[in-house]
């Protein structure tokens, strides 16, 4: 599986168990409507921009091409092995 890919001693996990993201999720819930069309989830946007920082990612567009096949940043950001960025 892919938790067993990611190190134990991986930043990401660090990451994960010490941050509790739902909060985000009542910070935008005014912002985000149940009509028109599939939006991302807010906490994987959170995440995404974590690990552009985090490890030092120039662009979000790059970010998201490293979070196709890395598989530490697709376990964070909660995505399987055959789930699209």
């Amino acid at each position: 599986t892919l938790d067993q890919l990611v190190p134990a001693n991986h930043l990401v996990r660090k990451m994960e168990a010490s941050i509790d993201f739902t909060f985000i999720y009542d910070l935008v819930k005014d912002m985000y409507s149940e009509v028109g069309r599939p939006s991302i989830d807010p906490v994987i946007l959170v995440k995404l921009t974590f690990i552009q920082y985090t490890f030092g990612i120039r662009s979000m567009r790059k970010t998201i091409e490293e979070a196709e096949t890395n598989m530490a940043y697709r376990w964070f950001l909660g995505y399987g092995f055959h789930d699209k960025v």
